[in-house]
């Protein structure tokens, strides 16, 4: 992989140490000039049935490249807005109540939080345990399994011994999307949402969920749209498509599908192996930096996220950002965090170490 010629379609790394991609991943110009194209061509034409022709071209391509992200069939990915997004329509869907038991992790971010909180309103038990520990805290009484395939705290990977359970399992990949190898089936999942904007460095507003069609089959659609009818004319005596398609968020703008997917094909064409590996070398350097100069380095795995202690984190982050360096602080929890992607070069690196 070519990194400089891929931190050139970055224009933000000319000016700005960028680690925030956690957060929201840097944007192309190139996917900058999708969404403008696509705005364009609104202004000019209007938007009459060309637009919703190109829209839904946008859409199945964009389903595509997500598939191809997580070594899935494209029959098996619903478009979302968000990680929470798919999360909820999961939880949503699966009509739990008062026998049943949800078992998650003491990391989860809100995203994964409020639709548990939602179950546990509708008399669900949530049991929140240590993040290595998961799996082997799943008892007869268990429902369901939800935590994060990465932890957004620390980078910490979720126990291998998830694949072995005999509960489902969904997983919360906002950092595992894009940023390091995704299989769901090996992984033990049945649903895997993610994030749009982190990682694969697409719009606010987008997101994927894959759903293994067995278990897909026992969820309860939310809240289907006009894109989830096999037949939208049929009205009443009609029928949803029998693809992940019919969990689809009902709508998504043209233009951040736009966006959304020239980034992911940037990415793509640069090689997911090649992008990937190189992320999480870079995180590891980074990790192995900080410890070297006294910082305590969380708990992590082979990931992209690198946090660490530090009693005034937000003025850190705040010190960090005038000097051009963007990291982000977690609220609560006295830590700095820094997500590194295969377009972070060690200048990028260095002048983070430097500045702390």
């Amino acid at each position: 992989m070519d990194v400089q010629s891929l931190r050139e379609e970055f224009p933000v790394l000319e000016r700005i140490a960028y680690l925030n991609s956690g957060t929201d991943g840097p944007l192309a110009g190139a996917a900058v000039a999708a969404a403008r194209e696509a705005l364009a061509e609104q202004e000019r034409d209007g938007r009459v049935s060309t637009h919703f022709e190109r829209r839904s071209e946008l859409q199945d391509r964009l389903r595509g490249a997500y598939a191809r992200a997580v070594g899935a069939d494209p029959a098996e990915i619903a478009l979302t807005t968000s990680t929470s997004d798919g999360l909820g329509r999961v939880l949503a869907g699966l009509r739990l109540g008062a026998d049943d038991e949800i078992v998650t992790s003491d990391q989860e971010h809100p995203g994964l939080v409020g639709p548990l909180l939602a179950a546990r309103r509708r008399g669900v038990t949530v049991r929140s345990v240590p993040f290595a520990h998961v799996a082997e805290a799943v008892t007869p009484a268990t429902t369901l399994v939800a935590l994060s395939h990465v932890s957004w705290i620390g980078g910490e990977v979720a126990p291998a011994g998830l694949a072995e359970l005999d509960v489902p399992v969904i997983l919360d990949g906002a950092q595992g999307a894009g940023a390091v190898h995704v299989d769901p089936r090996a992984l033990g999942c049945v649903a895997y949402a993610a994030s749009g904007q982190k990682w694969l460095c697409g719009a606010d507003g987008t997101g994927l969920l894959w759903i293994d069609p067995a278990f897909a089959d026992k969820l309860a659609l939310v809240s289907p749209g006009y894109a989830a009818f096999s037949d939208p004319s049929a009205g009443l005596e009609g029928g949803f498509k029998d693809t992940a398609a019919r969990f689809d968020t009902p709508s998504l703008p043209r233009e951040a599908v736009a966006l959304s997917l020239a980034a992911i094909e940037l990415l793509e064409a640069a090689g997911w192996d090649d992008v990937q590996a190189r992320a999480v070398a870079q995180a590891r350097r980074l990790a192995d930096a900080l410890r070297e100069r006294g910082r305590t380095v969380m708990p992590r795995g082979a990931t992209t996220l690198v946090s660490w202690e530090d009693a005034y984190a937000e003025d850190t982050r705040d010190r960090l950002a005038d000097a051009g360096i963007i990291v982000r602080d977690l609220p609560g929890r006295s830590l700095v965090r820094a997500s590194v992607g295969a377009w972070n070069d060690d200048a990028d690196l260095d002048r983070l170490l430097d500045a702390l």
